[in-house]
């Protein structure tokens, strides 16, 4: 297999959670997901992840990690840091380089300051610390679209408020089929994250943690807003920020150099 790519499971509970792993190195990273996990899980898309971050698969040995299949309706960012803690427990990875994606971020932050010795260093990009009024008012719509089971509006304005205006142009004719191609069989997991995304607040904790932080921004970001990156950056000592212009919500995605600014972060 191409990268040595694996699809795997983890029984937990009453539950499953999925996870992926690829690449050839001795030194282990943890990719985590946005909210779009909760509308398409990781199983079975290890060959895509890998042929997406074969940059990484040289150096190391790459874990994507989804949410529990099954979430308690209550269930915040911190549990689930918690649940990614107990993944890494069963399979055996002591310590690991850590990049959280938008709500992958705020995970990522308590698995930081909670399991301390379980992180490396850490990437924090297009997320937040605690709530801003762009946040709460996209975040809090796209929660009402998934309530209302109305999956094509919500696939819609996902789309036009992540990516940038060029994308959008070109991605618009298409949004009706892909909708129709892309939807889940229940929205529950969305809203239930879409919730945990809400009550985000790891402000009061994040300056604890102390191993090396890169975080990324984008000065666009009609997601989470603009300066969510630089009030992180101001609450962790001696973190590193890399801010980019004229991208929004997925300059993770959108931005060429994204993965080698990480690689070269993490290398460092």
């Amino acid at each position: 297999m191409i990268y040595h790519a694996e699809n795997g499971t983890l029984k937990m509970e009453e539950t499953e959670m999925h996870y992926i792993a690829f690449g050839n190195g001795h030194k282990q990273l943890i990719l985590i997901p946005g909210l779009g996990d909760s509308l398409k899980s990781v199983k079975g898309s290890a060959l895509m992840f890998a042929v997406l971050y074969r940059r990484f698969a040289q150096d190391y040995r790459v874990y994507v990690f989804s949410r529990k299949n099954k979430l308690k309706p209550n269930c915040s960012t911190r549990d689930m840091a918690a649940d990614l803690a107990w993944a890494m427990k069963q399979l055996g990875i002591e310590k690991a380089h850590v990049v959280g994606i938008s709500q992958g971020g705020m995970i990522a932050q308590y698995l930081a300051a909670d399991f301390a010795e379980r992180v490396e260093k850490l990437v924090l990009a297009v997320t937040l610390c605690r709530q801003n009024e762009t946040s709460q008012s996209v975040i809090s719509h796209w929660l009402s679209l998934a309530e209302q089971k109305d999956f094509p509006s919500l696939f819609t304005d996902m789309a036009e408020k992540i990516y940038t205006p060029k994308r959008v142009r070109i991605q618009r004719p298409f949004n009706p089929i892909l909708a129709r191609i892309l939807r889940p069989k229940s929205l529950n997991s969305f809203i239930i994250q879409a919730h945990a995304c809400l009550s985000h607040n790891s402000s009061a904790f994040i300056s604890s943690i102390r191993c090396p932080v890169l975080i990324v921004g984008g000065d666009q970001d009609q997601v989470l807003g603009k300066d969510s990156a630089e009030e992180i950056a101001r609450l962790i000592p001696d973190s590193q920020l890399k801010i980019y212009s004229g991208y929004g919500h997925s300059a993770y995605e959108e931005a060429r150099d994204f993965n080698l600014q990480v690689l070269e972060f993490l290398n460092a």
